[in-house]
């Protein structure tokens, strides 16, 4: 017979040997139980092991991906009009709260601040764009006959003389293609898809309009009930946060909505002081594309000078100049004391934020990228930055 000495040796054998407590189950590693019975982890990626179940994992998993992706890219439009819709509610907000300063409830002051928007929105499509369609009906027209005008220029003269012959073969390709109302039907992707593009914005505009009321009327209930998503021991840090963010993005639509009509204030009064033709259309123009922080007005000085230089070089030049000048006021006296309580952007992530968001969504992209840029920095400040401090 031969005694226990000569049998394998267990791992619990030599935790024995070298303590003196007994083995009991509490001392069994979780590893070893684990290898003993089995976890459910180690099971699942056993399972994995099979390339059938592995394969029809990942291809469920694409095919949910790409109709998830499809879905969004279908309801683009929807999401792009509730976005706007949000922000229209957000840039109302701050007059809103102004008034209830005022002793006025809510519910009064939202009748007043949305009354007065959509007085302003009925001004501008019965007063302004009738004039602004009939303005472009002419610019397209007159075309031909402003380039031909400008030919008999000094300016162009000059232009001729310093780089030859190729300004003048450019003019006349120009004047040739311009000369075709085909051309100008195609430029504008055809008179149906012009109609179709029409009706599209007037419903989206009635749709924003809607559903930027209903935004604007439920708007605390809404901030309330984010702020019950987060833990209850965060929610205060999360309301303050949220109001921080949602101040300073109503601040800074309001202050670039005003910035904007001073700048089409501005180009309408120099082209009619100038006597230059389209001074509605121009502001128009200089509304829509001065929106844009700090890239806008440089475009549109690039753009309303052009335009007036086919009508008048000598008027191009002091519109130029006194377009400059104006930039420098609005930089440094309109801004500071229209954008005082919005949150500061540096100047190169302006640049890049409105970049990235026109290339994305156009110019509505490039109106919400500077306040989406500004929120990001905001938490990146107050969360992320005193998280990484309070780690040792």
């Amino acid at each position: 017979m031969t005694d226990g000495s000569d049998r394998p040796k267990t791992r619990a054998d030599e935790r024995l040997a070298t303590t003196d407590a007994p083995v009991t189950p509490a001392s069994v590693t979780s590893s070893e139980a684990s290898a003993v019975e089995g976890s459910p982890a180690r099971t699942f990626w056993a399972n994995l092991n099979n390339p059938f179940a592995l394969g029809f994992f990942l291809v469920l998993g694409g095919l949910v991906a790409l109709v998830l992706g499809l879905a969004v890219g279908s309801l683009s439009t929807i999401i792009v009009y509730i976005a706007l819709a949000l922000f229209v509610a957000l840039g109302l907000d701050p007059a809103v709260r102004m008034l209830e300063r005022r002793k006025l409830s809510r519910a009064w002051a939202i009748v007043i601040a949305y009354s007065a928007f959509a007085l302003v929105l009925v001004g501008v499509l019965f007063l302004i764009l009738p004039t602004v369609i009939e303005q472009i009906a002419q610019f397209v027209t007159d075309i031909p006959s402003i380039v031909t005008d400008f030919k008999s220029t000094d300016v162009y003269g000059w232009l001729a003389s310093t780089f030859g012959d190729p300004i003048e073969t450019l003019t006349n390709e120009v004047l040739k293609f311009l000369s075709d109302p085909g051309n100008i039907a195609a430029v504008g992707g055809g008179v149906l898809q012009v109609i179709v593009g029409v009706g599209t914005a007037i419903s989206g505009g009635v749709i924003v309009v809607v559903l930027s009321l209903y935004f604007l009327a439920s708007l605390v209930a809404m901030k309330k009930s984010l702020y019950q998503l987060a833990p209850a021991r965060n929610r205060t840090k999360v309301a303050d946060l949220t109001e921080q963010i949602t101040d300073s993005i109503g601040s800074y639509l309001m202050g670039m909505v005003t910035l904007a009509f001073f700048n089409a204030t501005f180009t309408f009064i120099m082209y009619l002081l100038l006597g230059l033709q389209f001074a509605a259309l121009m502001a128009v123009v200089a509304f829509c594309i001065t929106i844009i922080p700090l890239v806008g007005p440089v475009l549109f000085w690039i753009i309303g000078s052009t335009v007036a230089l086919f009508l008048n070089p000598v008027a191009a030049l002091v519109f130029a100049i006194a377009y400059l000048i104006y930039m420098q006021l609005e930089a440094y006296v309109l801004t500071p004391k229209v954008m005082n309580k919005a949150v500061s952007v540096p100047g190169a992530l302006v640049v890049i934020g409105a970049l990235v968001g026109g290339t994305l969504l156009g110019l509505l992209g490039a109106l919400v990228a500077v306040p989406v840029t500004a929120s990001i920095l905001l938490i990146i400040k107050q969360v992320v930055i005193p998280r990484q401090d309070a780690k040792v």
